[in-house]
């Protein structure tokens, strides 16, 4: 079964100009996959239309098997958790507590198991001294920082990710990824990446690639990334990691392009000690 599976979808905010083209493509669950795409190209619609924000104008989306529609978004809803990019209409309590505590409680998880879910997540995401702090009044970093903490708190069998380390700092990035990778490998959690990030991407176990509301490409990031002509066309660019190996390898030296960077570290590594 797939967690995820879209089928010749189409959606236009006017009637008459198509955001999304004829769109098809599915995600496995427990993988971890990544749309990525210029800004306009129609990523953050997909998302909404996901978790059923925006209704397609043709086409269907099946979530865990189960086609989305009116009568069933409600209950689709509880097996997807999605942090936006902008975090501020997603909080609900008066205090970074009560916000991660409003999901658990819509699960209907014991008060007395609360406390101990709420410090976890929050230390996950580093910040557990901020719990009694009002939410409005946190950094755009934090508040994604606690938006993450009350989905994640929460367990979904699916995490969609629209762009939700776009705020974060460079630290924070990284903290984030690894927690959200960790989820995936560990719990079987399947993600949904919405980037324009294509070091995120690059960590992925699949890449869509979006232009102007059509896939244009997917496949592994090994596939997708290395694609240079096409991806600078649109506006992105390979990943650090693959520019350096393969300037190294068309010099000459003992070594395949890689689109990873810490598997060139370690390449690089290898190679230094064979001196």
């Amino acid at each position: 079964m797939e967690a995820i599976e879209v089928s010749h979808l189409t959606f236009s905010y006017d009637g008459k100009n198509d955001i999304l083209k004829d769109v098809s493509f599915s995600i496995p669950k427990g993988s971890y996959t990544t749309i990525i795409g210029h800004n306009g190209s129609g990523k953050s619609t997909m998302a909404k239309l996901i978790i059923g924000l925006l209704e397609a104008k043709k086409g269907k989306i099946q979530i865990l098997g189960k086609e989305l529609n009116e009568e069933s978004v409600y209950e689709l809803r509880s097996h997807v958790g999605i942090v936006f990019q902008n975090p501020d209409n997603q909080f609900i309590g008066s205090t970074v507590a009560d916000d991660i505590a409003f999901g658990l409680e819509n699960l209907c998880v014991p008060t007395e198991d609360m406390e101990d879910i709420i410090q976890t997540y929050a230390k996950k995401v580093n910040m557990t001294e901020f719990l009694d702090h009002e939410p409005t009044k946190l950094s755009g970093g934090q508040k994604q920082r606690v938006a993450i903490a009350g989905i994640l708190a929460m367990h979904p069998s699916i995490i969609i990710l629209d762009e939700a380390t776009s705020m974060l700092d460079p630290r924070g990035k990284i903290e984030i990824n690894n927690l959200v990778h960790e989820l995936n490998k560990t719990q079987n959690m399947t993600i949904l990446s919405i980037t324009h990030d294509i070091e995120e991407a690059a960590l992925s176990d699949h890449v869509v690639l979006l232009d102007n509301g059509h896939i244009i490409d997917e496949g592994t990031p090994e596939k997708v990334l290395t694609q240079k002509e096409e991806l600078e066309r649109i506006g992105l660019d390979v990943p650090f990691a693959y520019k350096i190996s393969k300037k190294l390898h068309d010099s000459g030296y003992p070594i395949k392009p890689i689109i990873n960077k810490e598997k060139l570290v370690k390449e690089l590594c290898q190679l230094n000690l064979k001196k």
